[in-house]
């Protein structure tokens, strides 16, 4: 509605736009203009605080369908209003018809958005979160509670096929924490909905898992390596062994003649299954010395050294040696 409180002002110019001006050129020029007199970025300044007043009425009208249509009417007709949205310097809290003002700026009706104790919120036009000083504050919305903590530790075999275990608390409730298969050590599970209280729902509780160290298998990412004992003849002459995988099944493996001690095969597939990746089996050949020779053997073994006297695996090893 129209209002003579003030006569022959220019809405236009205050907001320095041209007449026949889109709502769109309206809306971006009061968004710079209000960036620049706002009084939270010009606190004591007086006359920046009037000019934000000027311009916030003007795109009141201005913004507004039918009060721009009335204003230009009134203005081509030689008379001067002003159209306040609100109530004006004189309405409830000399506000200047602020409620209309942001329901046009951020896209609401009858009132605005609203912030704490009632102002505007100003989130959108500053570019949203944190709150403005002065009573233009945007409120917080609701968090939620804080995380807790918790550790435990499992064996090598629950790590690998995954298990479940229970927490239990100081009031006696047990919290069951489900593990999942391939879960490395000092890796963490989220149990949603166990941390503490909050207005927006309880926070998590995050559980770190220490997993105990298997005498056999050792465990490289998702790789499993384990060490294979070879007899002498097995190394030179090559020969098919079995050996035990993660899933408690033998396998078959060759062993290449000509292997020396510390040589690595790789069983495709046999390590860690996780549910994004599925790790190998490194096995790992180590030459089994006999410590106590019968007769028969330690002839054999002084005709096979007769038999290959001419080989020194040493040959190089001086020349490798220079610095």
């Amino acid at each position: 509605m129209a209002s003579q409180d003030w006569i022959e002002k220019d809405f236009y110019a205050i907001l320095g736009v041209s007449k026949d001006a889109s709502e769109a050129d309206i809306k971006k020029a009061y968004r710079k203009l209000a960036r620049k007199y706002h009084p939270d970025t010009n606190q004591g300044d007086a006359a920046a605080e009037k000019k934000f007043k000027d311009i916030s009425e003007a795109n009141s009208v201005l913004s507004d369908k039918e009060e721009r249509e009335q204003y230009d009417a009134i203005r081509a007709m030689g008379g001067g209003a002003r159209f306040s949205a609100g109530g004006g310097p004189g309405g409830p809290g000399g506000q200047a018809g602020f409620e209309d003002i942001f329901s046009n700026l951020f896209g609401g009706g009858g009132g605005g958005a609203r912030g704490r104790g009632g102002q505007p919120d100003f989130s959108d036009l500053f570019g949203g979160g944190g709150g403005f000083g002065g009573g233009f504050g945007q409120s917080a919305p609701p968090r939620k509670g804080a995380d807790r903590t918790a550790s435990t530790t499992i064996s090598f075999s629950g790590s690998i096929k995954g298990t479940t275990i229970g927490l239990r608390e100081q009031n006696g409730e047990v919290i069951d924490v489900r593990i999942p298969a391939g879960i490395k050590d000092g890796q963490s599970v989220r149990v949603r909905g166990k941390g503490q209280p909050g207005a927006a729902g309880n926070g998590d509780l995050l559980v770190k898992v220490k997993v105990s160290e298997h005498p056999f298998f050792k465990r490289e990412e998702n790789n499993i390596r384990i060490h294979v004992p070879v007899t002498f003849d097995e190394a030179v002459l090559g020969a098919k062994i079995h050996v035990p995988t993660l899933d408690g099944e033998s396998v078959a493996v060759k062993v290449p003649a000509g292997s020396n001690s510390g040589r690595t095969l790789r069983l495709k597939g046999r390590g860690v299954k996780t549910s994004k990746a599925t790790g190998d089996l490194l096995i790992v050949l180590d030459v089994a010395i006999p410590q106590n020779l019968s007769d028969a053997a330690r002839k054999a073994v002084e005709d096979f050294a007769a038999a290959t006297e001419g080989e020194d695996p040493r040959a190089d090893l001086a020349a490798h040696a220079k610095l």
